[in-house]
């Protein structure tokens, strides 16, 4: 698993959108009923316009002091989104949410939202491609071991 087609390829299909005109707390309750961290903001078209997380929730609204119900999305999402492609690596996906400090990247396909992965998703493809290198290396250390074992 090496890059992010292969994480989309083993995570649900659906995409979980709101509009900018949703208040939080509807954000938050699809965020909550879908166990998610973030959620994407779409216009009409589906056109990709923001990111809601619960960073932003705790950030900007409840340190701030402002109402949950009356604010919408639109007022306090993320809108400079960065996103991937299909074909970028793993460790491209660390570097890049960890050089800036984000959790979530939407996954975009010839302009259109494909999918989004978490921090969480790609850590665990790291470890398991790690785990995969492990083996193939072990492996690759016993046969090399028979084999001068067996030499006169």
């Amino acid at each position: 698993m090496n890059k992010v087609k292969d994480i989309l390829a083993k995570k649900p299909k659906a995409v979980f959108t709101v509009s900018s005109d949703a208040t939080l707390y509807q954000a938050l309750e699809i965020m909550a009923d879908k166990n998610i961290g973030a959620i994407l903001v779409t216009d009409k078209n589906g056109k990709l316009t923001g990111i809601f997380s619960e960073r932003d929730f705790a950030r900007k609204i409840i340190i701030k002091g402002r109402d949950g119900e009356k604010t919408t999305v639109g007022e306090i999402m993320t809108t400079q989104v960065l996103y991937v492609d299909p074909e970028t690596t793993i460790n491209d996906c660390m570097t890049l949410m960890t050089e800036k400090k984000i959790r979530h990247l939407p996954v975009m396909d010839k302009g259109e939202l494909v999918g989004i992965i978490s921090i969480g998703d790609v850590v665990k493809a790291y470890c398991a491609n790690q785990d995969s290198i492990i083996a193939e290396q072990e492996f690759q250390l016993g046969q090399l071991e028979r084999y001068i074992n067996q030499s006169p």
